[in-house]
Formats: structure tokens, sequence, C-alpha cells
């Protein structure tokens, strides 16, 4: 019985499935067309780029070193191209890499009353914090880039008082880790650091390259960046060539100086060395620097991304003095060239963006 009426149900089932296939579509009605309305324009929200929205906007900005500069050259190029995209007006002062003449510029550029200045951190904070303190008190934005200015940053943030750049101190540490690791020199072998260790903030960079060094067991010679060699690099040619002659046994280098970087076939030739002879590292990328590379006298740079800090610095103070943000903390110092990159980072050196 139970098997008869299943088999009956199944049947009832499928005539009512088959009736409901052949049965005439049903239509819908289409809904009643509604008016359509164009969305409500609001105020206070952003512009597209490219219209001139910072364009009141009157800055002063520090690209460091001297006009031509390898590194500063990039940092400039990076500025422009904010200013071109927001509108903002933009006045740029060159420094020679000298924090004394940072702090004069720094004062001077007050005293003309500019919505913001954006700063190269190197004097630090116990020379630059005074006058900063007085800038923001007159209602001046001051962000910095290259070098951090911590305890500025931290008091400023909500003002726009920003950062980007390399953290100088893990910067460095990197980039000494990484060329003891690439060079394959061991305990007891020379290394020579040429740096700003003198430099308040700036100095952190060499610290770090010194501290990787010490931790691998290195004997290091090091020696300060003088004044001259700072502001040109070819002034230490004289003062390279005496290194090695009382050291001839160096085994690896770090020159944590971009310009000098991209000096470091013209130091080593001076010298008597040949390509890979020493091995070569250093801050920062450059046009002389890709050449090095591709012809064996430099081994290994860190590339800090310098036209960022000019486009970033910028645009921080564009978007604290006109939508009231906050400062922004960007590092931009992560990667390594070396020969087997260099191809492709070669076309964005040669347009002074790397």
């Amino acid at each position: 019985m139970f098997k008869f009426v299943s088999k009956f149900v199944i049947m009832i089932a499928l005539l009512a499935l088959v009736l409901t296939a052949c049965a005439p579509a049903t239509t819908t009605q289409p809904p009643e067309s509604q008016e359509t309305t164009a969305p409500v324009v609001t105020e206070g929200g952003a512009p597209a780029a490219g219209t001139n929205w910072c364009s009141g906007t009157k800055i002063v900005f520090f690209p460091g070193g001297a006009p031509g500069g390898g590194f500063e050259t990039v940092v400039y190029n990076g500025a422009l191209a904010a200013a071109a995209d927001t509108g903002a007006d933009v006045e740029y002062l060159w420094s020679d890499w000298d924090p004394a003449k940072m702090i004069s510029q720094f004062t001077e550029a007050v005293a003309t009353n500019p919505d913001a200045i954006a700063v190269m951190g190197h004097p630090g904070d116990a020379a630059f914090d005074p006058l900063i303190d007085d800038a923001v008190a007159q209602g001046i934005i001051v962000t910095s880039m290259n070098t951090q200015l911590l305890e500025a940053q931290a008091k400023y943030s909500a003002n726009g008082f920003g950062y980007v750049g390399p953290i100088n101190y893990e910067a460095g540490f990197a980039l000494g880790k990484e060329a003891v690791a690439r060079s394959g020199v061991q305990a007891g072998d020379k290394a020579f650091v040429w740096g700003l260790l003198a430099q308040a903030g700036r100095g952190l960079r060499t610290q770090g390259i010194l501290d990787a060094f010490e931790e691998a067991g290195l004997e290091v010679v090091y020696l300060e960046i003088d004044d001259a060699t700072n502001a040109s690099a070819a002034a230490g040619i004289p003062i390279f060539t005496g290194i090695i002659s009382a050291d001839p046994d160096i085994k690896l280098m770090v020159t944590d100086h971009g310009n000098l970087t991209g000096t470091v076939q013209s130091f080593l030739e001076a010298a008597g060395k040949q390509p890979g002879e020493v091995y070569a590292a250093g801050f920062d990328m450059s046009g002389n620097a890709v050449e090095a590379i591709r012809s064996g006298w430099l081994q290994l740079v860190i590339d800090q991304q310098q036209w960022l800090q000019g486009y970033i610095g910028v645009l921080q103070v564009c978007l604290a003095h006109n939508y009231g943000f906050s400062g922004l903390n960007i590092d931009t110092g992560a990667g390594f060239a070396d020969k087997d990159n260099i191809e492709f980072l070669a076309p964005l050196v040669e347009k002074q963006i790397r």
C-alpha cells in the first residue's frame, strides 16, 4: 500500500509541473517611471587635482642642498610637481646642507609671513624648536622632511606638522647590515664610514650604520663629512685618498650622503682602486650612482625616494592649511638598488624622479 501511494503522489507532482510549464506566461506591469533629480551640491568637498585648490597658500620650501645637486634636485622636482598639481605659491630656499644656514633662513622666512614652511630637519629639535614655536604662534604651519624633528612633530602634529623621509636610525642600520651580508666581510675586517654623526637627528642615520658594523665585529674607520665636502662632494677627493693611503686594507665603505655616494667612482679612482676592490654602499640614488653601479664601482644604494619628500612636503601643508588635516608621518626609505634592479630604476633616475 505504501509503495502504491508513493508512486501515485509522484505522478500527481510530475503532472503539476508539466501543466505549470505549459501555462501561458504571466506578465507584469513595469513600475511607473519616477522623476530623477540631480544630487545635491554640498559645500566643502575636496576639488579635483589640477584645479588650483591650494592657490591661495604661500609656502617656503627647503630642498636642502645647492641648485643642481643630485639629491636635492629630485626633492625640488617633487615639490615643483606638487605646486603644479595644487596651484600652491612656493618659494625655494637652498641651504648647502648647512644646518646653521637652515636656521638663519628659517628666521628670515618667518619674517615674510608665509602660510607654511617645509623644512629639512637637519639642525635638530634643540636648535629648531624655539623658532618653530614662534612660527606656530604666528599661525604659520611647519612640517619637516628628510630628518625628523620628533619633539616638534609630537607637539604640533594636530597643527599639520608631519614628516616625510626615512626613519634615519633604522635606515642606517638596515644599510649597514645589508652591506655586511652582501660584501662577505668578516669580524676584524676594516670598514670606512663617512657620515654626519655630529648633526642632531640627521646623525642617527650614521649611528645606525656604525651600530650595524659594530654588531658584525668590524674595525671601523670613521670620518665626519666636513662643511666643504658637505656642500660639494668633489672637495672630498683628497680627503678620501688620504684615508685609503693610511688604511689600504679597507674592504667596505659607506657614504652617508647622496652627493658623496654619487662621487664614489671618483673617490676610488683617485685612491688607485679598481672596481669592486672595495665594496661600496651608500645613500642615495642619482645619475652618477646609476653609472657607478653599472660600471662596478658602487655595489649597494638605499633609496629613500626623495621625490616623495618634495611632493608630500608641499601636499602636507596644503592639506593642513586648506582642510585642517593633521600631520602625516611617511617613511620613504625602504628599498635597495644594485646591479640586479638598476636598469628598472635608471629611466626614472634619468627623469630625476628616483
